[in-house]
């Protein structure tokens, strides 16, 4: 069963064809467009950017921000803490948010993209996931326990940990001190648990 998410921002990059990220948005209660990605969503309520991706048929749910520090991302990101901020009808104190279509195309909008992830996580108290064609993204910190599948591929991206350990992977983690350390481990049955003093990233592939 897919978990519900209560808002789903859908960027500008490659837009999914699996079906894991397509259900989350089908079962979505909030869809919010970032510039052209509106043309994959047409149903989504409100559109965040410059515009100038955006076609005339869909300005009209156009909110224009002009600012250049933030991405689209992050300005869709700050529009829905303004808009539905500790809503009593959603799923949890912290705001769920799936992103898709925050990967593919520009590599260097992909590393941007899953950095951002944890910044939204650690700095706005977002519980975020973004989904691909090929698994997802979550940020974390602590100790977590993830639900899984014998032979799932699992990553860890360390973010400042100086401690990492887990249980129910094939191999044993630590404070990883660069990013491709962590990857390539495999879980060995439906769940496993990484136990950190610090915040990490997850990657686990679909079954």
């Amino acid at each position: 069963m897919t978990e519900q998410y209560d808002i789903v921002i859908v960027a500008n990059g490659e837009f999914p064809t699996h079906p894991r990220p397509l259900e989350v948005l089908h079962n979505a209660s909030h869809i919010i467009a970032c510039d052209g990605a509106i043309k994959h969503v047409p149903q989504a309520e409100i559109v965040i950017g410059d515009g100038d991706s955006v076609p005339a048929e869909y300005r009209s749910r156009l909110i224009r921000v002009e600012e250049q520090e933030d991405n689209d991302l992050t300005k869709a990101t700050r529009y829905c803490l303004k808009t539905f901020a500790s809503p009593p009808a959603f799923h949890s104190s912290r705001l769920k948010i799936a992103y898709i279509g925050a990967t593919g195309k520009r590599e260097d909008h992909t590393l941007g993209n899953i950095s951002l992830l944890m910044r939204y996580y650690r700095e706005f108290g977002v519980e975020g996931i973004m989904l691909t064609d090929h698994g997802m993204f979550t940020p974390a910190y602590g100790r977590q326990t993830f639900e899984s599948f014998k032979g799932q591929q699992v990553s860890i991206l360390n973010f400042g940990s100086s401690q990492l350990g887990c249980e129910g992977l094939r191999w044993q983690s630590y404070a990883y001190e660069q990013w491709w350390q962590g990857t390539l481990n495999e879980a060995v049955g439906k769940s496993f648990v990484l136990d950190a003093n610090g915040y990490y990233m997850v990657f686990q592939t679909y079954q």
